[in-house]
């Protein structure tokens, strides 16, 4: 066939849309890799807005950072509500990578046929930060590979409707802006079978952390998320009426159950206590803090035979903390607050104890 003009032309149009289908395929992929915000909101997705926060944060914070930090835990409340309590945790780590426990919410198990006694992981390459994507790391993998399949399950629906780690992306990549994370949902189960997966799982992320010579507190760290009280109608739970009496008294009872199990030297006996106090309160980390606190302890006892000594770094609530007084940053929150529906919640700091 000879060549002609015509010919060319209709050859090169050919190539360009086999290259513009290739593009639109690659893209498409490629978002389907990125883990979708849930919450666009309640949390901060634009790295102008999380400065503005940050700054208004560094204005009135008066504390010390915290140091020797390998792990926390984190409310994951509206940041106009709850960024006092996430500021002093993130501020204080630094970090390559973050294993991050979170909540199945009782929205997100009804969506996903409510499956218990294990993890969930994902498959996702990336989630979105402020600053751009967040990098999930090797130790997903690496989990997947040694964990037995009984303990957990692949499911990336659950981790594109819950949104209890995500709220906590946008604070860690701002003070560590090349950290990988691991996302891990954390679904209803008794404490016997948190010890037995938490054994499991630690053994494994121990041996990463050999085979790859982390430093715990440095390059790896510990992060569970969760709010504390719910409190009102709303929520089924008004144990002491919907005064400023009552609020008193629900806030009373977080900062005992903080103070009485999270603080100090973590103990296998304070962490299944803890799982008793939280059956009777509308906690929602009642599964993900203790799986948390179990992995990092086993994980560092392995590591480096020492103990968590944990420091409740501030407490709060929804109904005493108000809005921050930010303006046009694009966050707004969720949910209201009153003395009729309030959440608690607060930030924990672990560092290392000897034996």
């Amino acid at each position: 066939m000879p060549v002609t003009v015509q010919s060319v032309n209709k050859t090169r149009f050919s190539i360009g849309v086999i290259l513009v289908s290739s593009a639109l395929g690659f893209f498409t992929a490629r978002s389907q890799e990125v883990r979708p915000i849930r919450d666009d909101v309640g949390y901060c997705w634009n790295l102008d807005a999380m400065v503005q926060l940050v700054g208004y944060l560094e204005s009135i914070e008066k504390e010390p950072k915290a140091e020797g930090l390998v792990a926390g835990i984190s409310p994951h409340d509206d940041y106009l509500y709850a960024a006092r309590m996430y500021y002093p945790l993130f501020r204080s780590l630094k970090t390559k990578e973050a294993v991050i426990f979170g909540v199945t919410h009782g929205t997100v198990r009804k969506e996903i046929g409510d499956p218990q006694n294990i993890i969930m992981l994902d498959e996702y390459t990336a989630w979105k930060g402020p600053l751009g994507e967040i990098q999930v790391s090797t130790l997903r993998e690496f989990i997947k590979e040694r964990l037995d399949t009984s303990f957990y399950r692949v499911n990336n629906k659950a981790h594109a409707l819950e949104h209890s780690i995500e709220g906590l992306l946008p604070f860690l990549q701002y003070f560590n802006p090349d950290v990988r994370i691991t996302p891990i949902m954390v679904t209803a189960m008794p404490f016997e079978r948190m010890e037995e997966i938490s054994k499991n799982l630690s053994d494994i992320i121990s041996e990463y952390i050999k085979t790859n010579n982390l430093v715990p507190g440095k390059d790896i760290i510990f992060l569970i998320s969760s709010d504390a009280n719910h409190y009102g109608k709303d929520f089924n739970n008004i144990p002491f009426g919907e005064d400023a009496g009552a609020h008193q008294k629900g806030r009373g009872e977080d900062m005992r159950i903080a103070d009485s199990y999270l603080a100090e030297k973590v103990t296998p006996e304070k962490v299944r206590g803890l799982t008793e106090e939280l059956k009777n309160v509308v906690w929602c980390g009642k599964f993900s803090i203790p799986m948390g606190i179990l992995t990092a302890e086993k994980t560092i006892e392995k590591r480096l035979n020492k103990s968590l000594h944990g420091n409740i770094l501030r407490y709060s609530d929804t109904y005493t903390e108000s809005v921050l007084p930010l303006k046009q940053t694009g966050m707004g929150t969720t949910a209201p607050y009153s003395l009729k529906h309030w959440v608690g919640f607060f930030s924990a700091a672990y560092t290392l104890e000897a034996r």
